[in-house]
């Protein structure tokens, strides 16, 4: 089981952590051990000081697949879900100074959020879903995927070019603008278009 991410897929997160915006989806992983596990808090590391919430949607492979035509992405998937991405940012920002790869940073133990899977079928259209973060019942990050750079099925086509994708894989999408710090007893609560999806303490 794989969790593949997209970074850089929103225009104004680009722009808030003062990036360049990619010509192609930027994608890296996440360790299986990095999903924190049901109805446990979600631990500040001692390694950094600086943990960021990153709220996106997320997509369930549900068959085998490579090479997948950006027009049968469609039948690679049948519930999404969002989720949270957390990222130590103290640590990435050093680790990208170096050039070096940002697992230390996105893939630790616990790192990877992911809400309750719900039916694609209920959604008129994927490509226009709102979706949000709350964190101590305030918003502070929303979304709607008609932002994204790559949409959910071109994402799907882009990726299994470069890994096989199974089921049970997990496609983080991307985060909007609106990420950051979080601190111990802050409660996190994840929204998709009304529907609460997770909610969680930070330890």
């Amino acid at each position: 089981m794989k969790i593949i991410c997209i970074g850089r897929n929103y225009t104004a997160h680009i722009a808030e952590l003062e990036n360049e915006k990619p010509s192609d989806p930027v994608i890296f992983m996440k360790a299986d051990s990095s999903i924190l596990l049901k109805k446990q808090p979600f631990f500040i590391p001692d390694f950094s000081k600086e943990i960021h919430h990153e709220v996106e949607v997320l997509v369930k492979i549900n068959k085998l697949g490579k090479y997948i035509d950006q027009k049968f992405a469609h039948k690679y998937y049948s519930e999404i879900s969002v989720g949270i991405d957390f990222t130590a940012r103290d640590l990435q920002s050093k680790l990208k100074e170096k050039g070096l790869p940002w697992e230390k940073a996105k893939a630790f133990d616990g790192s990877a959020v992911v809400g309750k899977w719900v039916s694609k079928d209920q959604f008129a259209d994927l490509n226009d879903l709102n979706f949000r973060l709350e964190k101590n019942s305030e918003i502070v990050q929303q979304g709607n995927t008609k932002q994204m750079l790559w949409k959910i099925d071109e994402l799907i086509a882009y990726v299994s070019q470069y890994f096989t994708l199974k089921i049970g894989d997990i496609i983080f999408t991307g985060t909007p603008a609106g990420v950051s710090k979080v601190v111990t007893d802050d409660q996190l609560t994840g929204y998709l278009e009304g529907q609460q999806l997770f909610t969680i303490q930070v330890k």
